[in-house]
């Protein structure tokens, strides 16, 4: 085998979204380390399964999903940019490796490394790229581990290749093209059918920045619903978010006996995965009766929903914050005259909710630009070229108590006491 081939293409891996994915020498040799083999063992949704049974996928598979969608669009700029093969191969590392810091039941585990370390999984993936092995060999290949561990979660931030973080994080980058058409089709939904290509085909640069191309607004409009809809239907989906609740709380239980979120090391860090976890949860007294729970859905049930899609920032604000919350979870309790560990607040801007990151839906900066007759590109806003786009201009604020079933109607009544009359029509049992 020639020194050429080894630096060239090494095989392919079969994708159920894109086909055959080609994968490098160099590629292969950071796939095979621990820390991205680890991604197999992470759901990407974990919870969803108790609603959605095939959606069981892993952020192995979206990690390539997401590493070959920034190749298309790398390459697709580079006819219309001048963007260096180094770079194009720098970005796809990167979003190879974007994921590697999720902890266990993915943005389950979130929850607990703000509570406990003040740190998100973006954190710890900039760590591990530093510490791990990954870093040995990604010097050795010829990157530099450094600027790919900022590229990783969108800080590389480098003067006039501003594009290369925003490829990664941005309103439309290739995580989120890959995740909603993912997740939809592992879910069933009707989503899957996006015609993402057409945006990241037709993207170009504005002012050193990634922008959208005006002839392809439908097609961002469909993107933007799409990704909307995949929040209200699967990411927060009640009985998902039952069971993510359940796994929180075990998780939060057990760590009081095990104090597994003492991380001395990225080993430590790594040997965590939803089987090690899963395993610590069922053997540790303090959360075993929940994972017995889970083992046979018995999930939380919804006492009080309350759905509004007006401005609501304070009280969105108070409810989010883990002292308030837990306080009117308290008072709610006494009211309803149960356990205090009966009762339950969620609310989707909640680090544990799927993607809580991007599901704000103000503001929408997404630079679009129109090309003249002479080649120049004008900078649009979207509000003026999209009344869908200026319709989604809002806030969609979801509160929800859970408690177990045989207390939902004491605590439904003593919630409404505490928070008020629900906005949304009545709860379906």
């Amino acid at each position: 085998m020639t020194e050429n081939r080894k630096k060239g293409k090494w095989s392919f891996i079969k994708d159920p979204i894109f086909g055959y994915i080609n994968i490098s020498y160099d590629e292969k040799k950071i796939i095979d380390t621990e820390p991205v083999q680890r991604l197999r063992r992470i759901r990407q949704l974990a919870g969803s399964e108790y609603v959605y049974p095939a959606g069981v996928h892993t952020r192995f598979e979206h990690s390539l999903g997401t590493m070959y969608l920034a190749e298309q669009l790398s390459n697709s700029l580079a006819q219309k940019v001048e963007i260096d093969p180094a770079e194009i191969n720098m970005a796809k590392i990167a979003c190879l490796l974007h994921d590697i810091g999720h902890g266990c039941y993915s943005h389950v585990f979130e929850a607990l490394l703000l509570r406990h370390l003040e740190k998100t999984h973006e954190d710890f993936t900039s760590w591990i790229i530093r510490n791990s092995e990954l870093s040995d060999i990604i010097n050795t290949l010829g990157f530099d581990a450094e600027k790919i561990a900022r590229l990783a979660v969108g800080k590389l931030e480098e003067k006039q290749r501003l594009f290369l973080d925003q490829i990664i994080v941005s309103a439309v980058d290739v995580d989120k093209c890959d995740y909603c058409i993912r997740d939809s089709y592992h879910t069933g939904g009707d989503f899957d059918s996006i015609d993402i290509f057409r945006l990241i085909y037709t993207m170009d640069l504005l002012n050193e920045n990634l922008a959208v191309n005006l002839n392809s607004i439908s097609t961002l409009e469909t993107f933007l619903v799409a990704r909307l809809e995949l929040f209200k239907t699967i990411y927060f989906h009640k009985a998902s978010r039952a069971a993510q609740i359940m796994l929180e709380t075990a998780m939060e239980k057990a760590n009081e006996e095990l104090e597994f979120m003492n991380f001395k090391s990225v080993d430590d860090y790594l040997k965590l995965d939803d089987y090690t976890m899963w395993a610590m949860l069922d053997q540790c007294k303090a959360s075993r009766e929940i994972i017995n729970c889970l083992k046979k859905r018995k999930l939380l049930k919804v006492a009080y929903e309350r759905i509004s899609f007006a401005k609501d920032e304070a009280f969105s604000t108070i409810i989010t914050k883990d002292k308030i919350r837990q306080e009117i979870e308290e008072e709610v309790a006494e009211k309803a005259g149960v356990e205090r560990e009966k009762v339950y607040i969620d609310v989707p801007t909640l680090p544990s909710v799927p993607y809580h990151h991007s599901i704000s839906l103000e503001p929408m900066e997404i630079p679009i630009f129109q090309v003249t007759r002479d080649g120049q590109k004008v900078p649009r806003s979207l509000s003026e070229v999209s009344n869908i786009v200026e319709v989604m201009k809002g806030f969609l604020n979801i509160i929800r108590v859970y408690t177990d079933k045989d207390n939902r109607e004491v605590v439904a009544k003593a919630t409404e006491k505490v928070l008020g009359l629900p906005y949304s029509a009545k709860i379906s049992y």
